[in-house]
């Protein structure tokens, strides 16, 4: 499937049509560059990047991984996974993995742009991001606490906060843009497409690129108290 609006932008809240519109625009070669090598045989996915409009603003729906999962424990993700057969990939994939995860209701989600593909080498994942409009919100909640911890709707306003943002290093030498919120340290492919989702949708600030610091000590301030 081709990346680009799902809807005309002109048909979504203002807040969004930037964001909207410019998913046409992205540079799909530029993402092609984190592409799977040759040798790997990469298994499709998708994430539901999922906007609504909350007490506090634009906000994106994300979860926190179970610290019990075997794979990115503890994480904070997009809701998503793989695909099962029979979907209608990749916007099929992302709706049945957001609701089977946080309980939210399809009926109130409509689903408005497809990003490019990402490949996530952890996991060997080439993950599709689907942008939907939370038209009608609804409760969600961990339905699964053996996968999913929490689940939360964090204002867009918060993730832009500069006082919110800074790098992370990995001890393998990565590094890479990270957000600080309630409860939550994002990083790795969810704060990269965040990035990218700040940026294209004309939300982002300048903030401190050169605030570098190491993921285990960030992630321990971040964790809530047990």
């Amino acid at each position: 499937m081709t990346h680009g609006p799902l809807v005309d932008p002109a048909d979504v809240p203002n807040w969004m049509a930037k964001l909207v519109g410019a998913t046409g625009e992205l540079d799909a070669e530029m993402f092609r560059r984190l592409a799977p090598p040759d040798h790997v045989i990469a298994r499709p996915a998708a994430v539901l990047i999922l906007l609504g409009e909350g007490p506090n603003g634009p906000d994106v729906l994300l979860t926190r991984r179970s610290d019990d999962l075997g794979s990115h424990p503890g994480q904070v993700a997009f809701p998503g996974g793989k695909v099962d057969e029979g979907d209608d990939f990749p916007v099929g994939t992302a709706m049945r993995e957001a609701v089977e995860e946080t309980g939210v209701l399809p009926s109130g989600v409509r689903p408005v742009a497809v990003m490019p593909e990402l490949y996530v080498p952890v996991s060997k994942f080439l993950v599709t991001p689907v942008v939907a409009h939370w038209q009608t919100p609804s409760p969600v909640r961990a339905v699964d606490l053996a996968e999913t911890a929490a689940v939360a709707r964090i204002p867009l306003d918060h993730l832009a906060d500069p006082a919110n943002r800074f790098m992370v290093r990995h001890p393998s030498g990565f590094t890479g843009p990270a957000f600080s919120a309630p409860g939550m340290l994002v990083w790795g492919f969810t704060a990269g497409l965040l990035t990218v989702v700040l940026a294209i949708g004309g939300w982002e600030v300048p903030w401190d690129t050169t605030d570098v610091r190491e993921l285990d000590v960030a992630w321990r301030s971040s964790r809530p108290e047990e």
